[in-house]
């Protein structure tokens, strides 16, 4: 693969060679940084996995994006000047980051326009997943959008070449009935549904499949279907001569 087809591994030279920031580890479960905090500060994932969460007013939790090796932590930081992070960044795994301090990322982008470049590949990819998943909730079914989510936790898509089905990482029936705006028994009998056809198999961790992608690229998943049955009948019995007409 071409050098520049690879922009998480020149940003990660690029950094290096800078030798900006600072070397974190975290555990999981860690904060990066807690919502309300100031936003002085972005990392950058080099190891591991991550999640955003933001908290209402009414105490209610909601994830909002899946983090890997290769994202930027905290990117919004160098639009807020002065100003609260309004989000929580968490690690779902052990993770390790390098952490840069604001003023110091501005100036290696005045500096490095290769790098300016890569940043805002970054940028414009983050851009175009939060429109696809807004898409997503607004469109798609609820069992679509769980097949989504498990397929970008599991990083099908990615243009690495790699053909293994891998398991992703640990995560709650409640975060993925969060992150889909459904129920977490929604979220158990799609589940279930998913491993009796063989889309996923778990036992602790779950195990994706590339088979789930025929729920994503199907226009008609078997939910959909069953809707447009039960609205068919719903109609038919308000109307009886419908089923007389051709």
């Amino acid at each position: 693969m071409a050098e520049h087809d690879r922009p998480a591994s020149n940003a990660a030279a690029f950094l290096l060679r800078a030798g900006l920031g600072r070397t974190v580890r975290l555990a999981p479960k860690e904060s990066f940084f807690s919502q309300g905090d100031a936003a002085d500060s972005i990392f950058y994932l080099q190891r591991g996995r991550a999640k955003v969460t933001v908290v209402s007013p009414g105490g209610k939790e909601a994830t909002i994006a899946l983090l890997s090796e290769g994202d930027f932590v905290g990117e919004e930081s160098l639009a807020a000047l002065s100003g609260p992070r309004l989000a929580t960044a968490v690690a779902i795994t052990a993770c390790t980051a390098l952490k840069m301090n604001r003023e110091e990322l501005i100036r290696l982008m005045h500096t490095e326009h290769d790098f300016s470049d890569l940043f805002l590949r970054f940028l414009l990819a983050r851009s175009m997943r939060s429109q696809a998943d807004l898409v997503d909730q607004l469109f798609n079914s609820s069992e679509k959008r769980l097949a989504r989510i498990l397929l970008l936790m599991a990083e099908y898509g990615r243009s690495d070449g790699s053909e293994s089905e891998p398991l992703i990482p640990k995560i709650s029936q409640e975060t993925l009935a969060e992150m889909i705006g459904t129920t977490r028994s929604r979220v158990s009998f799609f589940m279930n549904r998913f491993r009796k056809l063989g889309f996923v198999n778990y036992d602790g961790r779950i195990r994706v499949h590339k088979s789930l992608l025929s729920v994503v690229l199907h226009d008609q998943s078997p939910e959909i279907d069953l809707e447009r049955s039960h609205l068919s009948l719903k109609i038919l019995r308000n109307n009886p001569k419908a089923s007389r007409r051709k």
